[in-house]
């Protein structure tokens, strides 16, 4: 089945990844070099959560030169070390060890508990140095961009708040759980939406603390839908080929691989249910003709999506430059080195050092140059597939049964 239409509104969506959002930038790269040179943003919305919305707020603010975004991002991106992320010195960490160990022995008496188990103060030193966001409503004034949202999860109300900042003709939405609040972009919603639980510390916003958007993020593409698209290109962060089944019981599991099944998850699992809803949606709306869509079916539309994920497993690419991390981190964050690729989901979050993020922006561009007239003709709006992903996950997102609704 095929959608085109000359009104076609195209999404960007990026959802969180910690280090492994230079998987992003390298597709973003060579979605770059195939548009022409002086292209504008191709994509009328952009919706981030975390690392993702790092990259929303640069695109964004850049939205006249799109390839002059994607240079700046792949700059800072490829040169990334940890210490510009949150702070790797021997006495922050023997600081930060001893409070949480005292915390625990003496129940929050004396120390009070701690806030986090990193500090991410030097990345709000490089947002600001870096993002410039009186620019984002230059560009919506100058129809180069409708909306950029930004996501992040109340720990006051429990809910999922999408902050935008778009045209006027845009309108916030409340659901159960979730909220779209028009805003004016700043530091903060950034940094509350990058506030991975625990390893860093809760964001303020108004009389709210805020964390990492993808904590209870359901419908991670729900932001760009309400904000009009009809087209989403979403850039993944994980091969989701599967896990090998297990054929005995092996070791119990290491802190590191709890650790990163949980971050996998957090950051993940929203995002397949998500588009296995659409898809079935889809189905469903492409199933009546047109002029027969009555009642609620004719306030649906269908939403054509492309997925890029990545071709190789990121848990290899971290194994291999796991000594990057900062010692001080990895004796902070005990078994994190791991001795097997399997425990290095959590390192593959963490590992904002410029050999990794290098490899991996490289595999996005690869990545991306394999299916590069697709994704032309999915941003230029010419007729594609309702559905355009990897083999598998079209096998597992594309079959309707009724009972299994």
């Amino acid at each position: 089945m095929t959608h085109h239409s000359d009104s076609t509104k195209t999404a960007l969506v990026l959802p969180g990844g910690g280090a492994r959002g230079a998987f992003q930038v390298g597709v973003l790269k060579a979605l770059a070099e195939i548009l022409p040179r002086n292209c504008q943003n191709p994509f009328p919305v952009i919706s981030g959560t975390s690392a993702g919305a790092v990259i929303s707020v640069v695109l964004a603010s850049k939205a006249e030169h799109f390839r002059s975004a994607v240079t700046e991002l792949e700059y800072v991106w490829s040169h990334f070390r940890c210490e510009q992320v949150f702070k790797t010195d021997h006495l922050t960490m023997l600081k930060s060890s001893l409070h949480w160990l005292s915390s625990i022995v003496l129940g929050g008496w004396l120390v009070g508990t701690p806030k986090s188990l990193l500090d991410n103060s030097p990345l709000r030193d490089l947002l600001s140095r870096n993002v410039h966001f009186p620019r984002i409503h230059t560009s919506i004034e100058n129809g180069n961009l409708d909306a950029v949202a930004v996501t992040a999860a109340s720990y006051g109300s429990a809910r999922s708040e999408t902050f935008f900042e778009g045209a006027a003709r845009l309108r916030g939405w409340h659901r159960t759980r979730r909220l779209g609040e028009r805003t004016e972009l700043n530091l903060d919603h950034i940094m509350a939406s990058i506030a991975v639980p625990l390893i860093f510390p809760p964001q303020s916003i108004g009389n709210e603390y805020f964390g990492d958007g993808a904590m209870r993020q359901a419908t991670p593409l729900s932001p760009a839908v309400h904000l009009g698209a009809d087209r989403i290109l979403v850039i993944g962060i994980r091969d989701e080929s599967g896990e090998e089944e297990a054929t005995e019981l092996g070791p119990l599991p290491s802190f590191a691989q709890i650790a990163g099944y949980m971050l996998d998850t957090l950051f993940m699992d929203g995002l397949y249910s998500d588009l296995e809803r659409i898809t079935r949606l889809n189905e469903l709306i492409d199933s009546v003709p047109e002029q027969h869509r009555n009642g609620s079916l004719a306030n649906f539309r269908p939403i054509d999506t492309m997925l890029v994920v990545p071709s190789e497993d990121l848990r290899e690419i971290a194994f291999r430059h796991r000594q990057e991390l900062p010692f001080a981190i990895r004796a902070l964050l005990r078994g994190v080195g791991g001795r097997t690729p399997r425990e290095s989901k959590l390192i593959s979050f963490l590992l904002f050092e410029r050999a990794f993020t290098r490899e991996l922006i490289a595999l996005g561009y690869r990545d991306a140059m394999k299916v590069k007239d697709q994704l032309l003709d999915f941003v230029c709006g010419a007729q594609v597939p309702r559905l355009f992903a990897p083999d598998w996950i079209k096998r597992d997102l594309s079959s309707f049964h009724a009972d299994e609704i």
